[in-house]
């Protein structure tokens, strides 16, 4: 997967004052913030840290304005400009104090940025927790200080503004966490983020085959990641219990599972979590089914290797073997 440029057009960080009792405040920026090589680093290493967490649910604005403003909010920004960058990030502001209130035990930083990336225009906000480490002056005395710690990113959004604009189906991505800890987030998002399994499986099952191919593994190799695949998800479908992407990569990938959860969660793929898979679609990860006018098919891959189906490419024809009795009588009578 080709690296994404980030081009960052606004920034601006603002505060989220919350403790485990009381009433959530704000404290807010009046102006942007400089995009400086530390902003630029700042950004690089939240999309990155985004791109890299599995547990994405993915949506559109809800239709209910007046339950969810976040919409307009954001047309008004984009599409009307009646506002600016920094009037839209002290109204979401607002909206998340809103949204806090009775969710939240702590509060955190809050980024709020446009990043062009490549020609896909999005907004992003992110609530990120707060750490204290140690630094070393120009005298060498060591010193206390705070920082932003993204490796602990508490929830993060993204509005493709660029798919929105255009109609496109889904164009919200957020971090679900687990269970559902970010539900608040995706109220205060305003994204309605309903998951057709089958859907979602389909798309599940043609990443997992595109993975395959691109590993140019042997064909016992495949044959193997794809069986573990079909049992995996089968026994989640039976029990109906949801699925969680990086524990699909250690049960699917377990040498380098890390690999396999960078193709099902990259931003392209746009694979929802907290599904339960349709085993209907998972067939098609251990077997072939075809048809035409005059015939009907289907068998598993692996007949492929064991020689009961035999393909020959140059002759475009299929060989079956070991035929049972009754299909042979079922043949001499015809």
């Amino acid at each position: 997967m080709s690296e994404v440029q980030h081009t960052i057009t606004d920034l601006v960080v603002h505060k989220l004052v919350k403790g485990p009792e009381g009433p959530a405040g704000i404290e807010l920026r009046s102006t942007a913030c400089a995009l400086d090589n530390a902003a630029v680093r700042l950004v690089e290493q939240l999309c990155s840290q985004y791109a890299n967490r599995a547990g994405k649910g993915y949506g559109h604005f809800e239709a209910d304005i007046a339950t969810f403003p976040m919409v307009e909010l954001v047309r008004d920004y984009v599409v009307e400009r009646k506002t600016d960058f920094i009037s839209l990030s002290k109204q979401m502001m607002e909206l998340l104090q809103a949204c806090a209130d009775d969710e939240l035990d702590s509060g955190g930083h809050v980024v709020i940025s446009r990043i062009k990336e490549g020609d896909t225009d999005c907004l992003w906000v992110a609530l990120v927790g707060e750490k204290v480490g140690s630094a070393v002056n120009g005298s060498l005395d060591i010193f206390d200080c705070s920082y932003l710690d993204l490796n602990e990113l508490r929830a993060a959004g993204r509005i493709d503004l660029s798919g929105w604009q255009r109609g496109d189906e889904r164009y919200i991505s957020f971090l679900k966490g687990r269970g559902d800890v970010a539900g608040w987030f995706k109220r205060f998002i305003g994204c309605s983020d309903v998951v057709i399994a089958l859907k979602e499986t389909k798309k599940l099952v043609q990443t997992l085959t595109h993975f395959a191919d691109t590993q140019h593994l042997e064909p016992q190799a495949r044959d193997a990641l794809m069986q573990r695949a079909h049992v995996y998800l089968d026994e989640l479908g039976e029990s109906g219990a949801p699925l969680a992407i990086d524990e699909v990569a250690k049960e699917v990938w377990p040498d380098q599972p890390e690999q396999l959860s960078r193709a099902l969660t990259a931003e392209d793929v746009k694979l929802a979590s907290g599904f339960v898979p349709d085993r209907r679609a998972i067939r098609p990860l251990v077997r072939f089914k075809a048809s035409a006018e005059e015939w009907k098919l289907e068998f598993d891959r692996a007949s492929l290797r064991s020689g009961a189906v035999q393909y020959d490419r140059e002759a475009g024809t299929l060989v079956l073997s070991n035929l049972p009795d009754y299909l042979k009588q079922m043949l001499m009578e015809e």
